[in-house]
């Protein structure tokens, strides 16, 4: 997160750019992390943790034009939003994010919302409009652009305001028990196979309350 605090939120009620891509992926492994301060490491999640440790280290350089600076602190004073971007390309007074991912090029997934809401922040930082920007694969070296439309814009801020409230309320939704659990750090905190029990519990419990014309043996 990033170190300022919004003049217009609580530090309770900021909100990371991080949660967003979190709470899209599964808002229960979002409230894990952000309300119960849960975080288990993987494979996945290392890989991921070392390749940001290589691209957010402060500085800035120019290639062809481009002025391009790394580990840029990001807000958002009308959504409360705080973080990092990993590179921010200035075209001109256009600034272009860039978000550094692990594996190969992948259709869609809950990164093109983070990246969405940092483009909103450098909005209201530079007051120039941010149309779009880009996700880089590590594995395949290739880079994905993403134009921020106006309904991903909405769901940012949907989003947020749903991060915003279960943190406030400090509560835990309900488990996906799904196919991403498989490949989910959180696996073993969240116990998603619980899920699918609960209902079989329910009705085991009420059983035990039910009267019986049946005299007892």
């Amino acid at each position: 997160m990033s170190d300022r605090i919004l003049a217009d939120w609580s530090e309770a009620d900021c909100v990371p750019i991080s949660a967003l891509r979190h709470w899209q992926y599964c808002p229960r492994s979002c409230a894990l992390i952000h309300v119960e301060s849960i975080f288990d490491e993987n494979v996945y999640t290392l890989r991921g943790r070392m390749l940001h440790e290589k691209v957010d280290q402060p500085g800035g350089e120019s290639r062809d034009g481009v002025r391009i600076e790394r580990a840029v602190p990001l807000w958002c004073d009308r959504l409360g939003l705080v973080g990092k971007a990993d590179v921010v390309e200035f075209h001109g007074d256009v600034p272009y994010p860039v978000e550094y991912k692990l594996g190969r090029r992948r259709s869609g997934g809950a990164v093109l919302f983070q990246l969405c809401a940092q483009a909103m922040c450098l909005e209201e930082m530079t007051g120039q409009a941010v149309p779009a920007g880009a996700i880089y694969y590590h594995g395949s070296r290739r880079r994905r652009e993403v134009a921020f439309t106006q309904a991903m814009r909405v769901q940012v801020e949907e989003a947020t305001l749903a991060i915003r409230q279960t943190i406030r309320e400090g509560r835990l939704p309900p488990p996906a028990h799904d196919a991403r659990c498989r490949l989910c750090s959180l696996a073993d905190s969240c116990m998603p196979s619980l899920a699918g029990e609960q209902g079989r519990v329910r009705a085991v419990v009420r059983s035990l309350y039910l009267a019986s014309d049946d005299p007892p043996r």
